[in-house]
C-alpha cells in the first residue's frame, strides 16, 4: 500500500508497490509520449539547422499549428497559448517557446520516469533535483488527467462526482477519476515534502 513521501535528510522517500509504482511509470511514460518534441533531421540549411537545435521551428515548419486549426484541448492544458487574444502573436510566441518547452517538460517526465524505476522494492528514493522534476512531471499528468475528464472549474469537479455516481463500474471515467486522485495525492504529498 501506498505510504506519502517524506523527508528524510536530503532524501524524499515513499512507498508504492509494484502495481502503484507501474500505474505512475505508465502515466508518466503517456504524458511524455504526448508531449514528445518533434525531432527534425538535418535539412542542410546551416542556419536552419542551427536554430532547429536551440528549440525553435522556423517559419513553415510542420511544429507550428495553424491558428486557425483547433489544437487538443489537453495540449492547451500543458503548452498554453501565450496571447489568447491574438492568434498570430500566439504563433509567433509558440513557434520560438514550444519546441523548448516540450524538451523541458518530457526530460522532467523521463526522470521522473527513472527515479521510480529505480526504486528498491517498495521504497522510492528521490534526491532533490529527481524529486523537483517529479513533482513537475506529476503536475503533467494530472493536467492532461484533468482535461480528459473535463475538470476546469469547481463545477466541473462536482459534474464529475454526478457523473461517476451514475456510471457503470466499469466506465473508464471510473479509473481515470481514480488515477487523477491518486497522482493528486501523491503529486501533493512530494509538495509538502519539499517545502518541508
Amino acid at each position: 500500500m501506498a505510504k506519502a513521501f517524506k523527508r528524510k535528510g536530503d532524501r524524499f522517500l515513499a512507498q508504492l508497490d509494484d502495481v502503484e509504482r507501474e500505474v505512475v511509470v505508465s502515466l508518466l511514460e503517456q504524458t511524455q509520449a504526448f508531449l514528445e518534441p518533434v525531432h527534425r533531421e538535418p535539412t542542410g540549411d546551416v542556419f536552419g539547422d542551427l536554430v532547429a537545435t536551440l528549440g525553435v521551428s522556423q517559419p513553415g515548419d510542420s511544429v507550428l499549428d495553424d491558428p486557425q486549426v483547433p489544437r487538443d484541448p489537453a495540449l492547451e492544458r500543458l503548452l498554453p497559448s501565450a496571447h489568447r487574444d491574438d492568434p498570430a502573436m500566439a504563433a509567433e510566441f509558440r513557434r520560438l517557446t514550444e519546441q523548448g518547452l516540450r524538451e523541458r517538460k518530457t526530460a522532467n517526465l523521463e526522470a521522473a520516469i527513472e527515479a521510480l524505476r529505480a526504486a528498491d522494492g517498495d521504497k522510492v528514493r528521490l534526491n532533490l533535483e529527481q524529486a523537483q522534476a517529479t513533482v513537475v512531471a506529476l503536475t503533467d499528468v494530472r493536467l492532461l488527467l484533468g482535461e480528459r475528464l473535463g475538470l476546469r472549474t469547481d463545477a466541473d469537479a462536482e459534474d464529475l462526482q454526478d457523473r461517476l455516481e451514475a456510471a457503470a463500474e466499469d466506465d473508464p471515467e471510473i479509473f481515470l477519476a481514480a488515477y487523477y486522485d491518486f497522482m493528486t495525492w501523491l503529486q501533493e504529498s512530494l509538495t509538502q515534502a519539499l517545502m518541508a
